[in-house]
């Protein structure tokens, strides 16, 4: 609709022998066209997309995935554990250690974070 509005504003230019474009048209280009596609051509086409199929071992993709529970008891674990800051907090709520800037109320030595109180 915008196009045909676009050319019926616009006049062509004086001496302009090119035709209009419509863009609101569909592009169509030469594979596009299906209908000159012989039966042999497409039958062999889904023959070849069913071959395309990839063979994936399942026993090798499993090997990548780690299940919840297992047994970790022979893992190191390499981090280093800083302790609490003296401009840090614990959640009551949630025990997670949060700046005093995240601190929502305090009664009675009990903590909330900003989170947990909404």
């Amino acid at each position: 609709m915008r196009s045909i509005l676009y050319k019926a504003l616009v006049p062509p230019l004086k001496g302009d022998k090119t035709m209009s474009t419509d863009y609101d048209a569909p592009r169509r280009t030469e594979t596009d066209d299906v209908s000159e596609d012989s039966l042999e051509d497409l039958t062999a086409r889904r023959s070849e997309a069913r071959l395309a199929v990839v063979d994936v071992d399942e026993s090798e993709s499993a090997e990548s995935f780690e299940l919840p529970g297992a047994d970790l008891s022979g893992e190191e674990l390499s981090v280093r554990v800083i302790p609490k800051q003296a401009n840090e907090f614990t959640c009551s709520s949630c025990f997670l250690v949060h700046h005093r800037s995240r601190l929502a109320s305090e009664k009675d030595g009990i903590m909330i974070c900003t989170d947990c109180v909404a």
